[in-house]
Parts: structure tokens; C-alpha cells; sequence
């Protein structure tokens, strides 16, 4: 509610965030109308205003989630990029956090427990390609041929997602303390792009 004590008018992005909050939380199958209304202090009225249906939520949702959590992170690194720092701070955002009750990592690894879903896969599959092409070209920038650019961007993602995998599932498995992160954190980027003489002319 506001200052006056009226309840504030709710936009579509805030059915979308909380929707997206609620991905986090319970998965998919959590996205509800009538719960949402409740966690937003509203009445389903305010969801009609704005959406036909729950579909219709969910692709929001996803729309947001694309929008913020890829070409945002992609416009954050800024142009040009050191292809070098670029890949260490992808890196770092997830290897460097005790992440594993952070929301962004649940939504990232139901979303994908969620890929078979019709309503969910396009949206899905369109997020990982763009993020393994921009790996892609972080590659092709530290001078690998294309070839090998695009194996080491998908080595790269899938160990991303792996580790995301472990930090909602098994978080023990994780590094804990600031010094173990950063030292995995140089093991995967020392994995990922080995000195130059060692692979790139190959």
C-alpha cells in the first residue's frame, strides 16, 4: 500500500517478478493466481487486468527472466570486452557467492528442471544458445579457432550449470569461505583457458 494507506496498482511487472520469485521457490507447478494475489496483496481482478491467463504469466515471467538474468548480464560486461575478465566475472557470480538459498540459482535450475515443458522450452533453449555463443565468442576472442571456441564455451556452460545443479541440491559439495571459492574459481578458469601454447595453435 502506499503512503496514504490505498493499496498500490499493480503492474505486469510485478505479477512477472513474483511469478518468477515463485519459480524459485516451489518450481513450475507454484505459479498460481490466487497465491500470487495473496504474496502481492491483491485480488485476482488485478492479475486479469493484466494477464488472459496463467500461460500468459508464465511467458512473462520468462520474458523477464531472459531480460535480466542474460542480455542484461551481457550489457553489464559493457563493449569492447576483455574476453579474459569477461569470462572470470560470469564465473565469479556464481563460484564466488554462498549461493546456495539465493533465488536466481533456484529459478535457473527449476527453470531448466522445467525444459520439457511446451510453455517453457522455447524460451529455455533461446537463453542457453545465446549464452553459449556469447562463451563462444569470449573464446574466439582469447584466439582459439572456432572449432575449439565452441567446445570450450559448452565445457564452460555445462560447468556452470553443474555447479548450479550442486549449489541447490547438495550445497555441501560446494566450496564454503571466500578463500576456497576463489581457488575453485582459478581452477575452472585455469581448466576452461589453459595458456595459449597449450591449445589454441594446435
Amino acid at each position: 500500500m502506499g503512503a496514504d494507506g490505498r493499496r498500490r496498482r499493480l503492474s505486469a511487472e510485478d505479477w512477472a517478478r513474483a511469478a518468477l520469485e515463485m519459480i524459485g521457490e516451489q518450481g513450475l507447478a507454484g505459479v498460481a493466481v490466487e497465491p500470487l494475489a495473496v504474496r502481492l496483496g491483491t485480488t485476482k481482478g488485478s492479475f486479469y487486468w493484466h494477464f488472459a491467463n496463467r500461460d500468459a504469466l508464465v511467458t512473462a515471467a520468462l520474458a523477464r527472466w531472459e531480460r535480466e538474468h542474460t542480455e542484461g548480464v551481457i550489457e553489464a560486461l559493457g563493449a569492447p570486452v576483455d574476453p579474459a575478465a569477461a569470462l572470470r566475472q560470469l564465473f565469479a557470480s556464481t563460484t564466488t557467492t554462498a549461493a546456495a538459498g539465493r533465488l536466481h540459482v533456484r529459478v535457473e535450475v527449476n527453470l531448466l528442471a522445467a525444459a520439457g515443458d511446451p510453455l517453457v522450452a522455447p524460451a529455455v533453449h533461446r537463453v542457453v544458445r545465446r549464452r553459449v555463443d556469447y562463451l563462444r565468442t569470449l573464446f574466439e576472442d582469447l584466439g582459439f579457432d572456432a572449432d575449439e571456441a565452441a567446445r570450450r564455451a559448452l565445457l564452460a556452460y555445462s560447468t556452470h550449470v553443474g555447479h548450479l545443479q550442486l549449489m541447490v541440491r547438495m550445497p555441501e559439495l560446494v566450496p564454503d569461505g571466500r578463500a576456497d571459492q576463489l581457488a575453485y574459481l582459478d581452477t575452472v578458469i585455469g581448466v576452461v583457458t589453459p595458456p595459449r601454447n597449450d591449445s589454441a595453435d594446435r
